[in-house]
């Protein structure tokens, strides 16, 4: 037994040397694409890749946002709806342009939308949807033919840990980030004999300013009450900027899966080992915790409209993340629902 346990400590101990000491992937020079890249995590990330030296390629569908992103970071930063196939092609022809082929693309657009089921609406879902799964695929799909040719690159998918564990009030995010989780894993090992690497990541809370930027139905005030302060509580949520460098390490290492956060982490097994009991609480929280439905019902108001009587002192970490991450601008409005065949 003693023997068993001297082993298993040295493994971890080798394990651990390599994490920290192994070169890994290096980003000098490489060609990044960051969708979503203008502004919260996916800004941050940009400005961790610009300096370890790569070349950068970003897009986001608000002109302000691209304007302060390429303006701060000196790089080619496009106005473009990755939910539109045609759109992503003619940006990622620009990005190749200027600054050659596709190294690592950074698959980060998203939307959050926040509110009980009773005030969804089957729009709500396809939206999810387009953003996190099809948009991912827009993208991967047109970089993997080159990537594939040169044998080497690197994918990463930005999921959530609302794609490991059902959070709710978050049904319709959730849906879509589990199905990016799923492409992502596929995708990992369809191309592992071609020389490409794919990593999932899955943050938990995040301080990235994005409470600004999120939509609230419902109770819209109470639902940013609790998402916002969720965000903000110290120890339950981390950093933006040491996000992006746990997951370009993770991501320069080869790493299959990063879920960033212990919180996140502790659920994430927990709903591999007991997925009862984790669903049990859940529901509980739902149950007396979260939001009844009413207020604006089925309409979303953005999260700078929602604070209400939040108090601000509560709220100023994240707030000052909101500014120093470009999320405090008006933005675009968010795109309508396509009708569902359902709805017409």
């Amino acid at each position: 037994m003693n023997r068993l346990a001297s082993l298993a400590a040295a493994g971890a101990g080798a394990y651990l040397a390599y994490r920290w000491l192994a070169p890994g992937y290096d980003y000098r020079g490489k060609h990044a694409v960051v969708t979503g890249g203008c502004r919260g995590l996916g800004l941050v990330l940009a400005r961790e890749l610009a300096a370890r030296g790569a070349r950068l390629s970003l897009c986001a569908r608000d002109p302000a946002e691209v304007a302060a992103a390429a303006e701060e970071l000196g790089a080619l930063a496009v106005e473009c709806d990755v939910t539109d196939q045609q759109r992503v092609k003619e940006f990622l022809a620009v990005a190749r342009q200027r600054n050659g082929p596709v190294d690592v693309l950074v698959n980060n657009a998203g939307v959050i939308a926040v509110g009980p089921l009773d005030e969804q609406r089957l729009e709500d879902f396809e939206q999810s949807l387009r953003t996190h799964l099809w948009a991912a695929l827009y993208t991967a799909l047109d970089v993997i033919p080159e990537m594939s040719a040169r044998r080497t690159g690197r994918i990463v998918n930005i999921a959530s840990f609302g794609g490991k564990v059902a959070v709710p009030h978050l049904l319709a995010y959730s849906v879509g980030k589990f199905a990016l989780v799923g492409l992502s894993d596929g995708l990992r090992v369809e191309l592992a004999r071609r020389g490409v690497t794919v990593t999932t990541v899955c943050p938990g809370l995040m301080r990235t300013g994005s409470h600004r930027q999120a939509a609230f139905k419902g109770r819209h005030e109470e639902e940013y009450r609790w998402f916002a302060l969720g965000n903000a509580l110290p120890g339950l949520s981390m950093s933006a900027e040491s996000a992006a460098r746990q997951i370009l390490r993770g991501v320069a290492l080869g790493d299959a899966e990063i879920v960033l956060g212990l919180p996140a982490q502790l659920a994430v097994l927990a709903r591999a080992v007991a997925p009862g009991l984790v669903s049990a609480l859940a529901a509980a929280a739902d149950r007396f915790i979260l939001p009844e439905p009413g207020g604006v019902g089925p309409r979303a108001v953005k999260g700078a409209d929602s604070r209400g009587r939040t108090p601000d002192l509560l709220t100023a970490h994240i707030d000052r993340a909101s500014e120093r991450n470009n999320e405090t601008r008006p933005g675009v409005a968010l795109p309508p629902p396509r009708p569902s065949p359902a709805s017409r």
